[in-house]
């Protein structure tokens, strides 16, 4: 158990060159180290699911984590990337701190055993996106698959993280009901703010979002008591190759953080003990 007022899992959607990746990560672990939140550093080296197929996706797996490691050691910083597919796992594993299933893979079983294989005997942890199309009950399945593989929900080896359901056409909303539903599985619980406010290919050739509920999200998310925020961040999202839509620009981070804090501090000792 980390004993810090909140997690934030935070950086550029896709590794788009190292001067971004250290830009983003010196800036927001400043700005953690300051309210004293556990930062965990996120950046993906392939974007596979991509609207267009002349969408950018990012440097690869070998690339990725040389830039990846690189930055970790140089900032002193946890890291957390995507997994695509199993053959990924172990690799993944010699880098990061945490591995990351997709929110569109979460139901694949080969995906989530081999994740959970690579992460069980390492001081690492598995962060599972719940599927833009499955109930938050029915992550108990997904969680089941990894159990048997000898990890246990009371580990802190498990995360979940919400991050939006379909809604109609190109459209995501937040059931914050589901924050608490998943908490009783006894697995940590991310709130996954940027990517909750997608509109999933609704640019035609890419996808939309409206960054301006960003704030409104992460604030009711802290309200209902979660141990972790998700977003990504960029220091111009309009000029991002990847998901600039629902993206934080950089220089607001820092004022939304003390807001959040602000919030959780506020709602007393029932909120204020993180079980990540």
């Amino acid at each position: 158990m980390k004993n810090v007022p909140l997690t934030l899992i935070a950086g550029p959607c896709v590794i788009e060159n190292e001067n971004l990746l250290y830009e983003v990560a010196g800036n927001l672990k400043n700005i953690c180290n300051k309210f004293g939140i556990r930062f965990i550093f996120k950046s993906s080296f392939d974007k596979a699911n991509r609207t267009s197929v002349n969408s950018f996706r990012g440097p690869g797996l070998d690339k990725g984590l040389e830039i990846l490691s690189k930055v970790k050691k140089e900032l002193d910083l946890e890291i957390l990337t995507d997994i695509h597919e199993p053959s990924q796992a172990e690799m993944l594993a010699d880098v990061v701190d945490v591995i990351q299933i997709p929110a569109f893979l979460c139901r694949q079983t080969d995906l989530l055993v081999a994740t959970a294989n690579a992460v069980k005997n390492k001081d690492i942890c598995m962060n599972v996106k719940k599927g833009q199309f499955i109930a938050p009950w029915d992550m108990k399945q997904v969680i089941n698959k990894i159990v048997e593989t000898g990890i246990e929900t009371s580990s802190g080896k498990i995360w979940l993280t919400e991050r939006g359901s379909c809604f109609g056409y190109n459209a995501l909303v937040v059931d914050f009901r589901s924050l608490p539903q998943l908490k009783e599985f006894g697995c940590p619980v991310i709130f996954d703010a940027t990517h909750s406010v997608q509109q999933p290919g609704g640019k035609g050739t890419s996808t939309g979002g409206q960054r301006e509920f960003v704030s409104t999200l992460s604030r009711a998310a802290i309200a209902v008591g979660v141990d972790g925020l998700f977003m990504e961040v960029h220091p111009n999202p309009d000029s991002a190759l990847s998901d600039g839509p629902n993206m934080v620009p950089l220089n607001r981070v820092e004022k939304l953080l003390e807001q959040l804090l602000n919030i959780k501090s506020s709602l007393g000792n029932d909120f204020a003990v993180s079980t990540i």
